[in-house]
């Protein structure tokens, strides 16, 4: 799904926002049609509907402020190798299968459905994020053909880095959606 379709934002946002969408399509279709071809046209909200109830359903099971802010502090005070078996736990949770590398700033590759992702966690808890360690996990993307590539990172990357990451399409895991994975492990 493109990232910025009406789909993907309604599901980022406030899942009432979709609900509050498709009561106005619902709305506006029976007001507008006429009576015997109103509920047809109403049905045009449905997937404004499932949409709303999905995000609904994320944002029930994600963690909240208070949980985000402990799990991230919590995995600031880990050493590597247990952040990595917690990473491990989440991602098997998850339905992938996990191998563990650390080689040449790749330090997983998760496999699920035929797709390879190609992760870089061990920086996790640098003050500064720089740009050579994005391309050292691009270059490895492409050298094993992945579809993706995963950069985990507890501080915001910087300008530079972040910009790479953009242009290059790479995943930052970070803030809420590292502490809902992280959150899995525990489960």
């Amino acid at each position: 799904m493109a990232q910025n379709s009406l789909f993907a934002i309604l599901l980022r946002s406030r899942w009432y926002l979709s609900f509050a969408l498709a009561a106005g399509v619902t709305l506006v279709c029976m007001l507008t049609l006429p009576a015997h071809i109103a509920p047809f046209g109403a049905l045009a909200a449905t997937p404004l509907w499932v949409v709303g109830g999905i995000a609904a359903w994320r944002q029930l099971r994600a963690p909240s402020p208070a949980q985000v802010e402990r799990l991230l502090a919590e995995s600031a005070a880990l050493p590597w190798r247990s952040f990595a078996q917690q990473l491990e736990t989440a991602w098997r949770a998850e339905g992938y299968s996990v191998q563990l590398l650390n080689q040449g700033g790749v330090d997983f590759r998760l496999e699920r459905a035929g797709q390879t992702t190609m992760v870089s966690a061990k920086r996790w808890k640098a003050a500064l994020h720089g740009v050579e360690p994005l391309r050292e996990l691009e270059a490895a993307r492409i050298r094993e053909s992945a579809a993706k590539a995963v950069y985990v990172a507890l501080q915001p990357l910087g300008e530079n880095a972040a910009l790479y990451a953009r242009d290059q399409q790479l995943v930052v895991l970070g803030g809420a959606d590292l502490a809902a994975l992280l959150a899995k492990s525990r489960n």
